[in-house]
């Protein structure tokens, strides 16, 4: 760590706020073809980790959903520094595809006890979801409740927000979101990021370092938070 580096995580300390607790960040496909792109998500993610988050998502978009299997596999290799389990679009209903098991602290599989990590992702700190954008969450959530109806397990009358929530991938409204590189979320996360505190930096993820996430976590302290009110 360097001295600006070192000065910022003095003042993120000191500071009256509270840190996020949890974490979004939206990455693009783009993004993670550039060299030492996994690198850097690792860091990001020990850096989330460190200065006060307690879970963290990331939220990878693509334009070519043909490529969803093959990067959904890297990530799962990914060398993270907490248990983290990866989802994509066939997993919209909550249920892990036949290879995503919850990933460990060095990356590998998580075994059936769940040692390594939640079985089934839902206590995982961190959480990556590939290639589902926010619009197709919720067709699919709004899908399962109109099933739901059809089988007469749901009464129409009752539903409520708690009914969508339950049935989106990874349901928890993030209080910090991190974009970088552009002014726009990319169709993240549209139902859990209603209330969540954004965070645009012209820095590309391939020069994302350490003094860009404590900028935005210092940037998040300083907020008075309102939750649309």
């Amino acid at each position: 760590m360097d001295l600006y580096d070192a000065y910022l995580a003095v003042r993120h300390r000191l500071h009256d706020g509270d840190p996020p607790e949890h974490v979004a960040i939206v990455i693009t496909e783009r993004d993670l073809l550039a060299d030492g792109a996994f690198d850097t998500l690792s860091e990001a993610l020990g850096w989330a980790l460190e200065y006060g988050a307690r879970r963290v998502t990331v939220s990878v978009s693509v334009l070519d959903e043909s490529v969803v299997p093959t990067l959904a596999r890297e990530l799962r290799r990914l060398d993270a520094p907490a248990p983290f389990v990866v989802r994509g679009p066939d997993d919209a209903d909550g249920e892990q595809s036949a290879d995503g098991e919850a990933g460990s602290a060095d990356g590998a599989a998580g075994g059936a006890d769940g040692e390594a990590g939640s079985a089934d992702g839902d206590d995982a700190p961190i959480r990556i979801t590939v290639g589902l954008g926010g619009k197709a969450e919720f067709a699919a959530a709004v899908r399962e409740l109109a099933s739901d109806v059809d089988v007469g397990e749901l009464d129409p009358a009752s539903i409520d927000a708690d009914d969508v929530a339950d049935r989106l991938v990874f349901p928890e409204e993030p209080d910090l979101v991190i974009k970088t590189g552009a002014e726009r979320l990319s169709d993240f996360a549209i139902w859990q990021s209603v209330y969540a505190e954004l965070y645009f930096t012209d820095v590309n993820w391939r020069d994302f370092r350490r003094r860009d996430y404590l900028r935005a976590v210092l940037d998040f302290q300083d907020r008075q938070r309102r939750f649309g009110r």
